[in-house]
């Protein structure tokens, strides 16, 4: 079974390149799900986040508002920082059992989706990374087109991840998403012939 890290920028097509992995026929684990799963009501994780951040955090139904915790994450390096250290190892285990749960399947591709892959330390539960990746000015307009940022807004949520260039180095594939979706399904289907029908073909 081949084990892909996927990771890659606010804004470079992540989510994209996902969805047409998928259809390729790969297996995904995606972290935003695992974080989903991992912020329940009443578990190990929630209640230290609540515990760490308040019960302003939740919702009438018990739920973290995700909106409101991100607000008080993205404005204070420290507070991200203790939120990644409750959620990054708890995290980790539950990706590395979905991991081994398709497996035991013979699923032949998985791909390990996450914008946070190295910040996480799950780079060492995939075998090769690749990372989506755009310049900044493109991401700065996706943004603002997309989400409806301000360009200040969108230039703060880049600067509060890691930096493209150290990213890009600690990738094995970069999947170029700076031109449209028929470009990046482009580079998405070669890097898939290369990397994944070779071996498995």
């Amino acid at each position: 079974m081949l084990v892909i890290g996927l990771t890659g920028g606010i804004g470079t097509g992540k989510s994209e390149t996902t969805r047409q992995l998928e259809a390729l026929g790969a297996s995904i684990i995606s972290a935003d799900q695992v974080g989903h799963e991992a912020y329940t009501p009443n578990t190990e994780a929630w209640e230290q986040v609540v515990q760490t951040f308040g019960e302003d955090i939740l919702r009438d139904d018990g739920e973290i508002d995700r909106g409101k915790l991100g607000a008080i994450v993205f404005s204070d390096p420290s507070q991200l920082e203790k939120l990644n250290q409750i959620m990054h190892p708890r995290m980790a285990r539950m990706v590395s059992d979905k991991i081994e749960a398709l497996r035991a399947q013979d699923v032949g591709v998985v791909v390990v989706e996450a914008a946070l892959l190295f910040e996480a330390g799950w780079d060492s539960l995939v075998e090769e990374i690749w990372v989506t990746d755009a310049p900044e000015q493109v991401v700065i307009e996706r943004l603002k087109q997309r989400n409806g940022m301000s360009e200040e807004e969108a230039q703060k949520r880049i600067a509060s991840q890691m930096d493209r260039e150290v990213r890009i180095e600690k990738s094995d594939f970069v999947i170029d998403n700076s031109g449209d979706v028929a470009g990046l399904e482009a580079s998405i289907k070669e890097l898939w012939q290369a990397r994944v029908e070779k071996r498995t073909g």
